[in-house]
């Protein structure tokens, strides 16, 4: 059978107001640098997964827009501007009524697109008409929400999102998938994203070596 396709939102903040906990993380490095930094490099390995047929950035930040939008990514700017959910549910809205749409997280550098495509062929074989998330490494956040075409995304991202989303009827999704669980909110979570392999963007600011290229 032929991969399924995927329309994939990411809502992107104003990169000032971006992943505040990690300010100061890296001190010779602007903070606006280091949030766009994991931006490009989540956005870049998901347009290289081969289940994604469309990424659509969803954000009111010009220097972000215009990045991203370089890449390949559809810009659809944050009209609700009402936050995480709001911004989500307007990326899926874009996406069309008949796409599959898979939400995921900003914060991932990361990121194999294998991992992604992994990921979500698991909640294409899932059962039909059914919403799916995968949890951050902790267990307690989301990464990645999906949801089957004609179904409606509804995001519950936030403080314990993974118990929100099993308790909205969403069902995890258990697969091994380190990079794709690895997002990056503190010093420490960017530390163990660099164990793994960054991308190139973030792994230029920290100093790490970029994780080799990987077919998704």
């Amino acid at each position: 059978m032929p991969e399924p396709t995927w329309s994939v939102v990411v809502p992107v903040k104003r990169l000032p107001a971006a992943k505040s906990r990690l300010r100061g993380a890296l001190p010779a490095v602007p903070h606006e640098e280091l949030a766009l930094a994991l931006v490009a490099d989540t956005v870049r390995a998901v347009l290289a997964c081969a289940a994604v047929a469309e990424v659509l950035v969803v954000t009111d930040d010009a220097r972000a827009a215009a990045e991203l939008g370089r890449t390949g990514a559809r810009v659809v700017p944050d009209a609700p501007d009402a936050g995480l959910n709001a911004a989500f549910r307007h990326g899926a809205a874009a996406a069309g009524r008949h796409a599959r749409v898979a939400g995921l997280t900003a914060d991932l550098p990361a990121l194999r697109p294998a991992e992604l495509a992994a990921a979500l062929r698991a909640a294409s074989a899932g059962p039909p008409g059914v919403r799916r998330f995968v949890a951050d490494a902790p267990g307690s956040g989301t990464v990645l929400l999906t949801a089957p075409a004609g179904v409606p995304l509804d995001p519950r991202f936030g403080v314990a999102s993974a118990a929100a989303h099993a308790a909205s009827g969403a069902l995890p999704l258990g697969g091994d998938w380190p990079t794709l669980r690895r997002d990056v909110d503190t010093a420490e979570d960017l530390a163990t994203a660099a164990r793994l392999g960054l991308g190139p963007r973030t792994a230029a600011l920290t100093g790490a070596r970029p994780a080799a290229a990987t077919p998704g």
